[in-house]
C-alpha cells in the first residue's frame, strides 16, 4: 500500500461495513438500472432523511450529480454563479459546460463563499437578449477551502435566488462534514433552508462510489431520468450502489465517518498550531486544514506523505483527512514535520 496520505479524503479507502454490504449485496440476481427492491427502499430512506417530499437519484461519481443537477434546472443559453474555486469550475474539466451548454460565472470569494452581496453586481446582463441569463447560484458545502455556510448564510442565499428568478443548487460532496460540523440534520441545510436541488456525496466519506441527488422542485427535475442515461451516470448493477448507502445510512455512519474525519483534522490543526515557523489560514471546520510551510520542507514531507500544494506562491498546502485517519497517522507526520524544521 501508498504511505499515508492526506492528499484527498478520496485517498481514504471503503469503510468495512460498507464493503460488508457490498458483498452481501453480490447474491443472486435483481432487476439492473434501480428497478430491484433494494434501490427503492434505500431511496425512499434517503427522501425521509432530507425531509420528503423531494426525488432522489443515484449516480456513480461527483461530477456526474452536479452536471445533472444543473442540466436539469437550466437550459443552453443559462449561466451559473459559482465561487472562482468551486468544484464545478476547476477541477472537473469543463463538464458543466459540455453537458449543459451553459455558462459559468465565477466570482472571487473570501474563501470559497458566495453572498448575494457579491453577486448582486453581476445580474445586470440578465436584462440583455445579448447575454447568457443567470439561472442557477452554485456553492459548495462545505466549501473547497474546507470553510462552512451558515444556516443563515444558505437561506439568504436561497432567498436572494429565489428573488431573482434563480434557482439554489449545493454540490454536497462533503455535506456529511457539514452536517457534523454544524450539528443540524440534512433537511435543516437543505430543504428548510429552501435550496433547490443538492447532492448528497458517498465517495469522500467511505463508500467505493455514489452520490446522491435530492430535487425539492420535482416539476422540474421529471427529466433527471433520461439526463442521467446520457451522461453515463446510470449504473446497471445499481444495488451496489444502494447496498453502499443502506450501509451509510444505517445507524447515521455518514454521519460517524464524518465526525470522525472532522475531529483529526482539528488535532491536526491543533498541533500545527503549536509549531511557530507555520500559519494556518483558513478556520478548521471540517476536515481539512490549510497551512503555510516552509517551502524547504515541502518536498522532503510529500516523499513520505502524499497532500497538495494549494498556492504554490505562498507556500499553503491542503491536508485533509479522512474518516480512517488516526491520531497515529498525525503523530507521525507531526514528529517528521517538526525533524525536517
Amino acid at each position: 500500500m501508498d504511505s499515508v496520505s492526506f492528499g484527498s479524503d478520496n485517498h481514504s479507502g471503503i469503510h468495512p461495513q460498507v464493503l460488508a454490504a457490498i458483498y452481501n449485496a453480490n447474491t443472486g440476481f435483481c432487476p439492473a438500472y434501480g428497478d430491484d427492491s433494494l434501490t427503492m427502499k434505500v431511496l425512499e430512506q434517503i427522501k425521509e432523511l432530507f425531509g420528503g417530499n423531494c426525488d432522489a437519484w443515484f449516480v456513480i461519481t461527483g461530477t456526474g450529480a452536479n452536471i445533472l443537477c444543473l442540466q436539469s434546472v437550466m437550459h443552453s443559453y443559462n449561466a451559473i454563479f459559482c465561487a472562482r474555486s468551486a468544484h464545478i469550475n476547476t477541477d472537473e474539466c469543463g463538464a458543466v459546460q459540455k453537458f449543459t451548454q451553459g455558462r459559468l460565472l465565477p466570482i472571487e470569494t473570501a474563501a470559497g463563499k458566495l453572498t448575494p452581496m457579491l453577486i448582486a453586481p453581476h445580474l445586470s446582463g440578465n436584462r440583455d437578449q445579448h447575454h447568457s441569463q443567470a439561472k442557477i447560484i452554485s456553492i459548495s458545502q462545505s466549501t473547497e477551502y474546507g470553510t462552512l455556510y451558515t444556516l443563515r448564510e444558505l437561506k439568504d442565499l436561497a432567498d436572494f435566488a429565489h428573488q431573482h428568478n434563480m434557482f439554489l443548487h449545493i454540490d454536497g460532496a462533503r455535506l456529511a462534514n457539514a452536517a457534523a460540523a454544524l450539528n443540524c440534520s440534512l433537511k435543516e441545510m437543505t430543504k428548510d433552508i429552501t435550496a433547490d436541488i443538492v447532492s448528497f456525496g458517498g465517495t469522500k466519506n467511505g463508500l467505493l462510489c455514489g452520490e446522491a441527488i435530492i430535487s425539492f422542485r420535482p416539476e422540474l427535475t421529471s427529466s433527471m431520468r433520461f439526463y442521467r442515461k446520457q451522461a453515463s451516470q446510470l449504473l446497471s448493477k445499481m444495488r451496489f450502489i444502494s447496498a453502499q448507502f443502506q450501509a451509510y445510512l444505517e445507524d447515521d455512519l455518514y454521519l460517524k465517518n464524518a465526525l470522525s474525519a472532522n475531529a483529526m483534522a482539528k488535532l491536526l490543526a491543533e498541533s500545527l498550531s503549536e509549531i511557530p515557523e507555520l500559519i494556518i489560514t483558513q478556520e478548521v471546520a471540517v476536515n481539512s486544514v490549510f497551512v503555510v510551510l516552509p517551502r524547504k520542507i515541502i518536498a522532503p514531507l510529500q516523499r513520505k506523505y502524499h497532500f497538495y500544494t494549494w498556492n504554490e506562491e505562498n507556500n499553503e498546502v491542503r491536508l485533509m483527512c479522512s474518516f480512517n485517519t488516526t491520531d497515529r497517522h498525525i503523530e507521525n507526520f507531526i514528529l517528521d514535520l517538526k525533524a525536517l524544521l
